[in-house]
């Protein structure tokens, strides 16, 4: 297998993958013996060797006058293409999106509260209606302070909410704040429909958080397809929950 090739294969260009195997070969050296051994003129390799720098392939130091250069270890190499690849693997569904050669749902996963945290800041960009499911009691345990730092953002950015919750003591003190919290709860029977995450529709996407025992997870789906379908889904349980036996007796 021809090293040269390969390192330009992989994105060096041919001169500086000769002065990169020369330095790798030779060891510290001054950028004459580098030349001479990458069978190139010296300005060139000064050039080259300023490039590999740049991008962290090579390094430098000086002593007794002298500036003798240093192959960074191939395994900076591999690391740093591996980066690419992958940031290059994240984008991929975005770039077949734009040639319109397939479809794949852009899918963001989140851990722990922090985490989430982060996904309910996404539902504040939108530009259409919450349709909401949710447990109303667990994410208030989870987050205690969940009403000041993320439903009083929800009313400032005049993002209404349509909701549906179990109907249990929580639920009703949500349902009692629904004007002044600029949005509509309908509660469902707690023991005939349990919840255990939380779902938001809107725009093209629909987050849902899981607040488990062991984990507390969110996931961002943005899928113009999908958001659709869970709107006409979420539609049909919201005129369920406004019939007179979902009420409280």
């Amino acid at each position: 297998m021809n090293l040269q090739n390969v390192l330009t294969n992989v994105g060096l260009t041919p001169k500086e993958s000769k002065v990169y195997l020369a330095a790798l070969e030779l060891g510290p050296s001054p950028a004459s013996d580098l030349a001479l051994h990458a069978k190139l003129n010296r300005v060139t390799t000064y050039d080259v060797l300023e490039k590999l720098i740049k991008r962290k392939y090579m390094s430098r130091v000086t002593k007794n006058r002298v500036t003798y250069f240093t192959a960074v270890e191939p395994d900076m190499l591999r690391m740093d293409f591996r980066k690419k690849y992958l940031d290059f693997k994240d984008i991929l569904p975005d770039l077949r999106r734009l040639h319109g050669s397939t479809y794949i749902p852009r899918i963001r996963y989140y851990e722990g509260i922090d985490g989430v945290k982060k996904v309910y800041a996404d539902t504040l960009t939108a530009k259409t209606e919450l349709l909401n499911y949710a447990d109303s009691k667990s994410i208030r345990e989870h987050w205690p302070t969940y009403d000041k730092d993320y439903v009083n953002e929800r009313v400032k950015h005049r993002i209404y909410l349509r909701g549906i919750a179990p109907l249990d003591e929580e639920g009703k003190r949500v349902v009692a704040e629904n004007e002044k919290r600029h949005r509509e709860i309908r509660l469902v029977k707690a023991g005939s429909f349990a919840f255990s995450n939380e779902i938001n529709i809107y725009d093209d996407k629909i987050s849902i958080v899981s607040f488990g025992k062991k984990e507390v997870v969110g996931i961002i789906i943005e899928s113009s397809e999908i958001a659709n379908t869970q709107r006409a889904i979420f539609m049909m349980a919201w005129e369920f929950a406004g019939q007179p036996e979902q009420r409280e007796d």
